[in-house]
């Protein structure tokens, strides 16, 4: 007798795929979720190691801008004693000068000639001081000229005063100081 098969194998074969399909679907799900998660923890490992990166970075940025501020100041010191090294070494150079300038001025002036205040600015020098005549003035101008420390002799202000029968007259007079050694202070004789 010929067997026939009742059963619904076609409904068997269906579920069959279906549960196949569904444990597929499961293990896709399942192995991309892996695959996700791997990629997420490589990422965050990642970022993790490129931001501390960055707070290395930005440490030594740190640094480098306190070493900079610190090489500024350094350089702004180094100006500043090199300033007042200059100054030291054209106080030391001048030194001489004031007094050949003392000297000369004594040599200078003339009888009747009496100087009672000396400025000096840069090369710039003022005398004030009282004589008994305008010629003598003019005395001392002409040996001031015709010294090789002093030129320009330029007259300000001459005026006449009376006390007690004497007549003075006082003066303002400016002049250039030259240095001969060196060469001249500020312009040419003359």
């Amino acid at each position: 007798m010929a067997r026939i098969n009742l059963l619904p194998w076609r409904e068997e074969r269906r579920n069959e795929k279906k549960r196949e399909f569904g444990v597929a679907a499961a293990g896709s799900v399942l192995l991309m979720g892996g695959i996700v998660l791997l990629a997420h923890i490589q990422i965050n490992g990642m970022i993790g190691y490129q931001e501390s990166r960055n707070r290395y970075i930005q440490e030594e940025i740190k640094q480098v801008e306190s070493k900079i501020r610190e090489i500024r100041d350094i350089e702004k010191q180094k100006a500043q004693l090199i300033a007042r090294m200059r100054v030291i070494e054209r106080l030391q150079r001048n030194r001489p000068e004031v007094v050949h300038l003392f000297q000369e001025l004594v040599e200078r002036i003339p009888e009747g000639v009496q100087l009672s205040q000396l400025s000096q600015s840069g090369s710039a020098i003022t005398l004030k001081g009282q004589t008994q005549s305008n010629a003598r003035v003019s005395s001392f101008m002409r040996a001031l000229d015709s010294s090789d420390w002093f030129t320009k002799p330029q007259l300000d202000v001459i005026q006449s005063s009376s006390r007690g029968g004497d007549r003075t007259r006082s003066f303002t007079l400016r002049i250039q100081q030259a240095n001969p050694a060196g060469g001249s202070g500020n312009g040419e004789k003359g």
